[in-house]
């Protein structure tokens, strides 16, 4: 069922000629009702490394950054720590204080300020949709674009590109991975210790789940990919059959240049969804007609071996 809804979403958001390319479903995470049992909202959260305390409605309140490590990074400002009622969320409660992100969503800390408020203008344009639509995490977004104002837009901008972004995402080869179930638009591990066959997918999950849940910015990643993934990755990036190299735009070791975002150390399961979009004409931006040509080809094998390489480098 959940593969039919994919294909019916490309059949209704694609061009007919690229619908036949369903994105997987491990990039796509979805939050099924009922996927997790919560806790009280009188319940109290605590984090590793941080003296402070949280209830659980104020880790789940859209207008409320949880900022466990304040001493990480600048005083935040208004709209990313607290956003403005009613239709703008707070930016730091689904990218993090300090703005590392997550599997479901981006990582902001570093990105060009140009970059950021270009990123906001497409969401309020329309030319920046999701190849699955109706994830929480792109249709927030486009509610945060519709309604926010120029001065928060570049607040936010400045704040966020000002961080230094850190690895937090362990990247391991295998041919077996834990068995997952999906959370929050993103996957996690079940608490059986159970494994299955990693097959074409890559199994990110967060190391510690309630410390995510907590929206802890400290919280770290594994990134399960097929064997072989990172070697390949790295061929592909420097030379994908002679159309644009990743290193062309996005430099040679993939930190981004100027107003070009880095992929170093990003969330594999983010640029995985970034090349479908792109691929599959959701992303028509200024940026479309390279990024299609560099992705155009790409097989779902290729796509894995890029994010996976990606994700290995240093930010």
């Amino acid at each position: 069922m959940k593969q039919l809804t994919f294909l019916l979403y490309s059949l209704l958001y694609c061009d007919v000629a690229l619908a036949i390319e369903t994105p997987p479903q491990w990039a796509y995470a979805q939050n099924p009702p009922n996927s997790i049992v919560q806790p009280n909202d009188n319940s109290i959260r605590h984090v590793p490394n941080s003296d402070l305390s949280y209830t659980f409605a104020q880790v789940k309140d859209l207008f409320f950054a949880p900022d466990w490590h304040p001493q990480d990074h600048a005083p935040l400002p208004d709209v990313v720590a607290q956003g403005r009622k009613p239709d703008v969320y707070a930016c730091g409660f689904c990218h993090r204080a300090d703005g590392p992100g997550g599997p479901e969503n981006a990582s902001l800390a570093g990105l060009p300020k140009n970059y950021i408020v270009q990123q906001m203008a497409d969401f309020k344009s329309g030319a920046r949709k999701s190849s699955v639509p109706d994830r929480a995490p792109v249709t927030n977004m486009l509610i945060v674009a519709k309604a926010i104002s120029d001065a928060d837009i570049e607040a936010a901008a400045v704040y966020f590109s000002s961080l230094k972004p850190r690895k937090n995402i362990r990247v391991i080869e295998t041919n077996q991975v834990p068995k997952t179930f999906e959370r929050g638009w993103h996957l996690a591990k079940t608490d059986t210790g159970e494994t299955e066959p990693i097959g074409k997918r890559i199994i990110e999950v967060p190391d510690v789940l309630d410390d995510f849940i907590s929206r802890d910015s400290r919280t770290t990643f594994t990134a399960y990919v097929p064997k072989g993934s990172i070697k390949k990755g790295r061929k592909l990036v420097q030379n994908n059959n002679q159309n644009l190299s990743c290193t062309s735009c996005h430099g040679k070791e993939l930190r981004g240049d100027n107003n070009i975002p880095a992929l170093a150390g990003r969330s594999p399961s983010y640029i995985t969804r970034q090349i479908y979009d792109f691929k599959l004409g959701l992303r028509k931006n200024s940026a479309r007609q390279a990024m299609q040509l560099a992705v155009q080809n790409l097989n779902a094998d290729d796509i894995i071996a890029i994010a996976s390489y990606s994700a290995s480098l240093d930010p």
